[in-house]
């Protein structure tokens, strides 16, 4: 059954609806339980069940089945033809009225002898993952990208363990440091072309748009500091966490970027987030 544009419309009128959407589009491509969505938002579990019945209903959210668990992600088709609708209908397809996001990259067309892509990557803490994430990207391929990590609400200093790992490793550590977004933030930074989320509660969180358009992807990875048990046991969990994080940037770097419009890679990066195993 067609969905007429007024319908979505009104299912987006509530602010509380448009939280539950918000967060599933962070969170993409992973699919949530609806008790992690109503933990997240602070909603009743039977406040949040009528909500999720009408984006539902509207196509704008789909739910699929694992095991005995039920599901919730952003229905990214719906939501195209809802803004292809949009554009059509009150643009009169015009896009000289209502222009759509470039497909192509938000830094344009690069000569060979432009500067890197910029990229950021951001935990809660930014005393581990990310850490791993920039240290792992910089060593792999530091001549085509300008690598930075953040955390939203950043610890005092970085993890010791992941500090540890890193250096066993023969990385460079002496100028790693945690660091709060807002140091990325602002109107005289230097934009973005990409930037990650590593960790779930950093990509719960709202966050100001970032300037440029950078393209944006979620690569969730458990959290080795909460590991517990004896020395080695904790070692493995942020041996695992790395190995997790070191294949998805390797799939990334190893992207054509200078050949791929915005679409294709964005679909790229989210196929990327489903690299689950790490091996080294």
């Amino acid at each position: 059954m067609e969905i007429d544009l007024t319908t979505r419309f009104a299912a987006l009128s509530h602010p509380a609806r448009l939280d539950v959407l918000r967060l599933l589009i962070r969170r993409h491509p992973d699919p949530l339980p609806a008790g992690e969505i109503a933990g997240v938002l602070g909603l009743k579990p039977n406040t949040l069940s009528p909500y999720l019945a009408e984006l539902l209903r509207t196509g704008l959210v789909t739910r699929t089945r694992s095991g005995t668990s039920l599901l919730y992600g952003a229905d990214l088709p719906g939501l195209r033809s809802m803004t292809e609708a949009l554009l059509i209908d009150c643009c009169r397809g015009r896009p000289d009225l209502c222009p759509p996001t470039s497909l192509s990259l938000p830094t344009g067309d690069r000569p060979m002898t432009a500067p890197r892509y910029r990229v950021l990557f951001i935990c809660t803490g930014n005393s581990a993952r990310s850490i791993f994430a920039e240290s792992i990207l910089r060593k792999l391929a530091g001549d085509r990208f300008d690598v930075h990590s953040a955390g939203t609400r950043p610890q005092s200093e970085l993890n010791p363990l992941a500090v540890r790992m890193l250096q066993d490793k023969g990385y460079e550590t002496e100028t790693l440091r945690a660091k709060n977004v807002s140091e990325f933030q602002g109107h005289d930074v230097v934009p973005f072309d990409f930037v990650f989320t590593v960790c779930d509660r950093a990509a719960n969180e709202e966050c100001p748009t970032w300037p440029g358009q950078p393209l944006t992807a979620h690569w969730g990875t458990p959290d080795p500091v909460k590991a517990e048990g004896t020395d080695a046991q904790r070692m493995l969990a942020f041996q695992q966490a790395y190995g997790m994080l070191r294949n998805r940037i390797m799939a990334f770097a190893a992207l054509p970027l200078h050949t791929l419009d915005r679409l294709s890679l964005q679909h790229a990066l989210d196929d990327i987030a489903r690299t689950k195993e790490g091996t080294e």
